[in-house]
């Protein structure tokens, strides 16, 4: 099998008629002035998606795109410069842009460019053909009509099949010269259900870095169909949530999506370096539930938010941010951490070849603790169950969050009762991890939906914990 390195030469380099002497050119260009760093990131794009609705196929999309962005770093200035043309001069006009930050001259000399190798944690593959297109209208057709026989009360079914085939090829004045293949996959599914006059929705999906194939291998997509009726049909029955201080259980899986937002943002280089964040100047301190150890993973095999390098040609690292609730370090890019007089950590990512690189999460968890599920559960007098989340808003300078639960339960006498609705769980991120009382056997991530934003810019993430309960959080109700 053809690897990273040779297939990113061969489908960016050479339809351009470029080699490595362009592009020690134009490093050397950007380094001629009083720059620190440099770099040159080219990506060749190519995307599908298809959409159901109402029965029917409604719309299907297909692109490619292709560019090349350079990067000049003097002192916290970045300049930054690209173009969607791989042409010789294309790139020397996107070097000579990058470096105007800057413009006192040195040598300019680049060291020799070295191939560096990440990881191996999926297959260089295409996965947007891995399955015909007759078989994908096939998946979407049959999750519907699958799904619309679980219960008449079904009144639409929404479903989505989405592949990604990403290369990426990334040169940099310190040597670094590396290269990424990179699929993505990912299955949809939404239902509206009415009884009553009454509607709910339930979503469920899934996806990863592997093939198509194996994301409808063992009727996966119907099993998505299932979980997402069984969402809304529960919703159906669900009461007004309480509102007040409580104790909160938090499941495991998706529900890791608060820890992500409340918690992971605060822990990135460039919030921290500029003071910005609550857990700024505060490694070695305790800033959590000694119940707490919390990771970032890029290392682990075909998950959505896992890469073998960075956008800087980083190779991915599993990096301890909080430690049996201590805080042990950041997330780092190589513009922040040389800043702040530390390594990179692998984190340094971009939505694409158009946009600046930023520290930002990859898989982000809690590792788990020891107790058993239902003796959390069990545990608690009065209180929620949140199995589930929708939407949710975080300030990264105070910490302060708001989410919605988008499934939950009342817990009595350590039962768990009736399904609740319109439950929203309001705190403080740095607050909140000192809540912790109890920390579940049973970790598990999410089954790969997850989207982080950050200053305009989308990427794949993975986010993950076990079950928890937090003491005295405070819940905004409906009844």
């Amino acid at each position: 099998m053809i690897d990273s390195f040779s297939l990113a030469r061969e489908l960016i380099l050479q339809p351009a008629g470029l080699d490595d002497s362009h592009i020690e050119r134009t490093l050397s260009t950007v380094m001629s002035a009083a720059v620190d760093a440099a770099d040159v990131y080219f990506q060749c794009s190519r995307d599908e998606a298809w959409s159901l609705e109402d029965g029917i196929v409604k719309e299907g999309s297909a692109s490619i795109e292709q560019g090349v962005g350079v990067r000049a770093l003097a002192g916290e200035k970045t300049g930054f410069a690209y173009s969607d043309e791989l042409l010789p001069i294309a790139l020397d006009e996107a070097a000579h842009a990058a470096r105007a930050i800057a413009s006192l001259g040195h040598n300019g000399r680049v060291p020799v460019l070295r191939r560096s190798s990440g990881h191996n944690l999926y297959l260089p593959q295409d996965p947007v053909g891995s399955l015909s297109d007759d078989d994908k209208v096939y998946w979407l057709e049959k999750v519907d009509r699958e799904t619309r026989r679980i219960d008449p009360r079904i009144k639409q079914v929404m479903a989505s099949v989405s592949s990604s085939f990403d290369v990426v090829l990334i040169a940099s004045s310190d040597g670094t010269y590396a290269a990424d293949v990179r699929p993505l996959v990912r299955f949809n599914v939404s239902v509206i259900v009415e009884q009553a006059g009454r509607r709910e929705t339930g979503f469920a999906g899934m996806g990863g870095r592997y093939s198509l194939a194996e994301l409808v291998a063992d009727d996966r997509p119907l099993a998505l169909g299932q979980d997402a009726a069984r969402q809304a049909l529960i919703n159906l029955d669900a009461v007004p949530a309480p509102a007040g201080a409580m104790t909160v259980v938090l499941g495991s899986g998706w529900p890791g999506v608060l820890l992500h937002e409340a918690i992971g943002h605060g822990l990135e280089g460039d919030f921290n370096r500029k003071g910005t964040s609550a857990f700024s100047n505060r490694i070695g301190e305790k800033v959590a539930s000694e119940h707490c150890t919390v990771v970032d993973d890029g290392t682990m095999a075909a998950r959505r938010g896992s890469l073998n390098i960075d956008d800087e040609g980083t190779p991915t690292n599993c990096t301890t941010l909080i430690e049996n609730g201590v805080l042990k370090g950041y997330l780092q890019d190589k513009l922040n951490a040389r800043l702040m007089g530390t390594q990179s950590t692998g984190n340094g990512r971009r939505e694409s070849f158009a946009h600046m690189t930023l520290p930002r999460m990859t898989n982000t968890y809690m590792r788990p603790g020891p107790h058993d599920p239902t003796e959390i559960i069990a545990s608690v007098e009065h209180g929620i169950y949140a199995v589930n989340f929708g939407g949710g808003q975080v300030d990264i300078t105070s910490g302060k969050f708001v989410f919605s639960a988008a499934e939950a339960y009342m817990i009595e006498k350590g039962k768990l009762g009736a399904p609740i609705k319109g439950a929203t769980l309001i705190g403080n991120g740095p607050d909140v991890l000192t809540r912790v009382s109890m920390v579940g056997n049973d970790l598990r991530l999410d089954p790969g939906i997850g989207i982080c934003g950050k200053e305009g810019q989308s990427v794949p993430v993975g986010v993950g914990q076990p079950t928890l309960r937090i003491d005295g959080l405070t819940v905004g109700g409906t009844g």
